[in-house]
């Protein structure tokens, strides 16, 4: 969510004519992340943010913007597109495809505790039964297909250990099929700062952009590597069991998903390690550009790797 394309108050004031939102107030870029360009937005009717998608193409959007609005219909606390006067969910903004989403109350939660990892399981759970009636299709855009393909285009970068451990766990993934596991629509990239809390309880889940149809399995794992660990990348069993017991009491896991369980750990610390070399060795220009630590995610899969047996699992005490 950084600022790769500038907008200025008089382009924005022009481009929310379309809408029925009133004037613009206040206009204000958002220096986290590192895929599209946001804004906050505040109008004489109400607040949201300004999306600018830097990669994302026109033909992609509607899975991601549709899905939002699907799960906003379903009771999700997930930003909902505005509509513009022709009833679109996005037009161009400056030479990119935009959209304009509710702004959702709360903050996020760096240091989370028990309480916090279970409120997330019950919204992941939630997204996932919601996500069974959502009829858009989308394979997921970060799954073993760009790995290998950005696992490509990092190794150069990479020294003999590291790349050695890259080629042992792609070529681990690939040989470990997971026919057979419940898939969906999956948020993908449900990190801390893409939850917002209200006090105790969530008041949004947001930067829906990585979702696709996938492992909900991957998805719970993706969630667990950030939510549950320590600063060292160790799985912390507490908050762990809080997210997993939660989300089970919502959509119960099966005996196949328990099996795949620590190959599923594996490949959601995998695909960030991937993608955090990729935007470390190959950034993009941008005003506000935070790109994230690949370190963190390699020493969260070295891990995974030694302590497979040691999982945390619903039915540990």
């Amino acid at each position: 969510m950084s600022v790769f394309t500038p907008v200025t108050p008089e382009q924005l004031s022009i481009w929310l004519a379309q809408y029925r939102l009133g004037t613009l107030v206040q206009l204000q870029g958002i220096a986290a992340g590192i895929e599209n360009t946001n804004y906050f937005v505040s109008t004489t009717s109400g607040r949201f943010v300004l999306t600018l998608f830097e990669k994302l193409s026109a033909a992609e959007l509607p899975f991601y913007l549709g899905l939002m609005a699907h799960l906003a219909q379903q009771g999700i606390a997930s930003p909902a597109p505005a509509t513009d006067l022709n009833g679109r969910m996005f037009s161009e903004l400056n030479g990119k495809p935009a959209a304009l989403m509710t702004r959702l109350a709360g903050e996020a939660v760096m240091a989370p505790a028990p309480a916090h990892c279970a409120e997330v399981g019950r919204a992941l759970a939630d997204i996932h039964l919601a996500g069974r009636t959502y009829p858009g299709k989308l394979d997921n855009p970060r799954g073993p297909r760009w790995w290998n393909e950005a696992a490509a285009q990092v190794s150069p970068f990479l020294d003999a250990p590291r790349a050695a451990l890259l080629r042992a766990e792609l070529a681990f993934q690939a040989q470990h099929g997971s026919a057979g596991l419940p898939r969906g629509p999956i948020h993908a990239d449900l990190f801390r700062d893409n939850v917002l809390f209200a006090g105790a309880h969530i008041g949004g889940v947001i930067d829906f952009y990585f979702a696709g149809v996938d492992y909900l399995l991957f998805d719970v794992a993706v969630t667990l590597n950030d939510w549950c660990v320590r600063a060292g990348g160790e799985i912390d069993p507490a908050r762990a069991l809080a997210l997993l017991r939660a989300y089970h009491a919502r959509r119960p896991f099966s005996a196949a998903e328990h099996a795949a369980w620590p190959q599923m750990l594996r490949a959601a610390a995998l695909r960030f390690w991937l993608s955090r070399l990729y935007d470390f060795y190959l950034p993009r220009p941008g005003e506000l550009v935070h790109a994230h630590d690949p370190e963190h995610f390699r020493r969260i899969l070295e891990l995974r790797i030694a302590h497979t047996g040691d999982a945390p699992w619903v039915g540990d005490a």
